[in-house]
């Protein structure tokens, strides 16, 4: 083999072994809590498991108390929270921040976004402006990242 061949070669297999280990970080399984009316929701359970990670959906709880539970801020919340890896996920989260919460396993309880922002996973349309996703324990709210 060439020189040039080796090369790409090898190039091909560090991409594939970066995006791999990115989707690695991602537990095998999860729990989507949400109201059985919600289209969005579905879609984000779809996402994620196009993601490599098997989605156990559950719509006929009361939303509002598995929010409690996991310790949500009041205010913070959106359409449907998640529990994953031992952490909460609260709403429509790019998967980008989600990957983050697994690779770094901050101290936390959970991540999530408030409301269901447009261009965000499961909501249809085009990003308009920064996404705020904040870090939560015990009812109390920290940034995260922005995206």
């Amino acid at each position: 083999m060439n020189r040039l061949g080796s090369t790409l070669m090898l190039s091909a297999a560090l991409l594939l072994g970066a995006t791999s280990a990115a989707q690695a970080a991602l537990p095998d399984k999860a729990t989507l809590y949400m109201n059985p009316e919600c289209g969005c929701c579905g879609e984000y359970a779809r996402q994620l498991e196009a993601r490599g990670v098997e989605v156990k959906v559950i719509d006929d709880v009361e939303v509002g108390r598995i929010k409690q539970r996991v310790g949500l801020p009041y205010g913070h919340g959106s359409c449907h929270t998640i529990q994953m890896g031992g952490y909460a996920i609260e709403g429509h989260v790019p998967f980008e921040a989600v990957e983050t919460l697994f690779e770094e396993r901050p101290d936390t309880r959970g991540i999530g976004l408030a409301g269901m922002p447009i261009g965000t996973p499961g909501m249809p349309g085009p990003k308009q402006g920064d996404w705020e996703i904040y870090q939560f324990r015990d009812g109390e709210a920290k940034p995260f990242m922005t995206l």
